[in-house]
């Protein structure tokens, strides 16, 4: 089995405003983006070209949105809950990269 390109733990995985796992993981291999709980349980997956990444305009830094199968994910990556009125690693940066960079080699 190949490395994957890119994997986080302890992510909050959320829809509309229901919390689906606060310690999921997301992973991308083999062209695919994987959303899962904390137990290893697939949420949702897709091909990474079909998966449309993105920073809500109103959120702080540790969060991404991501778009699979038509259902809209809310993303909070980093080991750890900000403090109030601070903002997380820039984990969810490197994650839409790593999207971005695996739907160009994916084609």
């Amino acid at each position: 089995m190949a490395e994957p390109e890119f994997t986080a733990k302890g992510v909050r995985i959320e829809q509309r405003l229901r919390s689906l796992t606060r310690a999921g993981q997301i992973r991308i291999s083999g062209g695919r983006l994987e959303l899962l709980t904390s137990y290893g349980s697939e949420i949702d997956s897709a091909p990474v070209r079909a998966v449309r990444a993105s920073k809500p305009w109103f959120a702080p830094d540790d969060r991404a949105l991501a778009d699979l199968n038509g259902k809209r994910y809310l993303l909070t990556l980093g080991d750890h809950d900000p403090a109030p009125g601070e903002t997380g690693p820039p984990a969810a940066r490197r994650f839409i990269e790593a999207v971005r960079r695996a739907a160009r080699h994916d084609r």
